[in-house]
């Protein structure tokens, strides 16, 4: 993983002034948030960064896995 040092925060300074590192994520896509002198957290803009995004098969594939998985029993019931 390449770090941009000018995306880089401490624990301390996260626990401190989280908005700072929020302004930091929102300024640069990310900020990632070190312990104990090694990259720990990563903190994502999601508005700015498309981490987060999915097809729309994948979309059907998680509802379908949701409602699978709450009316597992119904399901199979039905199937006998």
């Amino acid at each position: 993983m390449h770090i941009d040092t000018n995306k880089i925060t401490t624990m301390t300074e996260a626990n401190q002034n989280f908005s700072k590192v929020a302004k930091l994520a929102e300024n640069n896509g990310q900020a990632v948030i070190f312990k104990n002198n090694k990259p720990k957290f990563l903190v994502i803009d999601i508005d700015s960064n498309d981490y987060f995004e999915i097809t729309d098969d994948e979309k059907i594939e998680v509802a379908a896995k949701r409602v699978l998985n709450r009316y597992k029993s119904a399901f199979t019931e039905l199937g006998k």
